[in-house]
């Protein structure tokens, strides 16, 4: 079973997230910060991080570079999924880390064929 890890402090985006993941049947973790997101991904191997940029204290930039220093986390696609949606909010998400970007309101059909990708 595939293992996700997702770091946002909505609690009705989480449950969003929950539901359309479903279907998936993976494992689903959840944080609701930057700092308890980092700290189950120290403690535990993931196949998938989705995580909010907007997030309290520790925006989700920092917590996607501070996820890409973990050695066993090289690898593993982190996806943006935020309300960001500029001109430029792609790209600077990729270059800070991530590996996909989506934007808020989450579409169901393009967040659950972008998740199943990296599944």
């Amino acid at each position: 079973m595939k293992r996700v890890l997702v770091i946002e402090d909505n609690p009705d985006n989480l449950l969003l997230v929950a539901m359309l993941l479903a279907p998936l049947k993976v494992d689903l973790r959840t944080a609701a910060d930057g700092p308890s997101g980092i700290a189950a991904a120290q403690g535990e191997a993931f196949d998938l991080i989705l995580l909010d940029i907007q997030l309290p204290g520790m925006d989700g930039y920092h917590v996607a570079n501070a996820l890409r220093a973990l050695p066993q986390l090289e690898a593993t696609p982190i996806v943006a999924i935020t309300s960001y949606a500029m001109v430029g909010d792609r790209e600077k998400a990729l270059r800070e880390g991530f590996t996909e970007y989506l934007e808020k309101p989450i579409d169901p059909d393009t967040f659950t064929d972008t998740v199943a990708s990296f599944l």
